[in-house]
């Protein structure tokens, strides 16, 4: 175990069947860092999680968290991590304050600590005032927040939040965005599992792409989109007889051959670092005699990056791993 990471896997493999839902899946989290897990329905996510966690056991590979490998020593593993699946799992009989307690005793955690930690925790989640209600009377965005202020109440040094945001509605989950990013500058170690692509942009320092059950990509946002050519460029200038002084102008500064359309004064043309690479391309083309008309860049978007990766979009409808309606890989 390298001292600064908090989550490793080499060659995870498990199945079911003859269904291989993870299938040598390998990555690294660092201690304090918000990674993201990043694939459609099926793409055995929340299988890699289950592994990672000690839900399930795995038929190769190894995982280790905080130097603990999770086959060998399970009941370590547990003490050490929080899990949020991609439903609530709250006691809707009880209220917050009751629920925590719960969690907290099953932790076998002190009655004093295990109170100013449901205090603690309450007010953090902005559910101070809903502390002694029943939770059948909350919304789903409370119940979230409740679901993973639960996960929180060990001090977990790494958090594993499978699909938080599913089903919330567009204010839920932006609040629940900025939770996220709270608990990443407060220094908890986050695994976020998604298939939400603008969820992953926002949150994750890095993204692991994952598809059939096996890493096709890892690398930060920019490094993704990188991967497609980078930014693309377009260009509309006044006269077509300029098209052939224009591609020559800003060939020198893409990454890619510049496409002219049938009427001539439109090129395009991936480019890297468009911030910078803009006022370079007007300038060359004004020094070749080309009057520009308009100039758009547009930035990829990691649905660009996981069209290109895998050939389709990252939502769908497939149960997560393959195996549709089993409680072991419900997406």
């Amino acid at each position: 175990m390298v001292a600064d990471l908090a989550v490793q896997a080499h060659g995870l493999v498990k199945s079911f069947g003859e269904i291989r839902a993870v299938d040598g899946v390998s990555l690294e989290v660092p201690r304090g860092a918000v990674y993201g897990l990043l694939g459609p329905n099926g793409a055995g996510k929340t299988t890699t999680v289950r592994l990672l966690t000690t839900l399930l056991r795995p038929d190769g590979g190894t995982a280790l968290i905080d130097g603990i490998d999770v086959a060998k020593d399970p009941g370590a593993v547990r003490a050490r991590i929080g899990l949020t699946g991609q439903y609530a799992a709250v006691e809707e009989r009880l209220t917050p304050r009751e629920n925590l307690s719960l969690i907290g005793r099953l932790y076998q955690l002190p009655k004093r600590e295990i109170a100013g930690r449901a205090n603690e925790l309450l007010a953090r989640f902005d559910l101070e005032d809903a502390g002694d209600r029943i939770v059948k009377e909350f919304s789903g965005g409370m119940r979230r927040r409740l679901d993973i202020a639960m996960s929180l109440i060990a001090r977990p040094s790494v958090l594993f939040l499978d699909e938080p945001t599913t089903g919330l509605d567009p204010r839920s989950r932006l609040a629940m965005w900025e939770l996220i990013e709270e608990l990443g500058d407060d220094g908890t170690t986050v695994l976020l599992t998604t298939q939400y692509l603008d969820e992953a942009d926002r949150l994750a320092e890095r993204i692991i792409v994952i598809d059939a059950g096996t890493v096709i990509a890892n690398g930060t946002a920019d490094e993704l989109k990188d991967q497609i050519g980078g930014d693309r460029i377009s260009v509309s200038i006044a006269r077509p007889e300029n098209a052939r002084r224009a591609v020559e102008a800003l060939a020198p500064l893409c990454t890619s051959g510049v496409v002219v359309d049938a009427g001539g004064v439109l090129l395009s043309a991936f480019i890297r670092s468009g911030d910078r690479v803009v006022p370079q391309a007007i300038r060359a083309l004004d020094d070749a005699g080309v009057d520009v008309l308009d100039v758009e860049v547009r930035r990829p978007t990691l649905d660009d990056v996981f069209l290109k990766l895998t050939g389709h979009a990252a939502a769908g409808d497939d149960a997560d791993d393959g195996v549709a309606g089993g409680s072991a890989v419900d997406s």
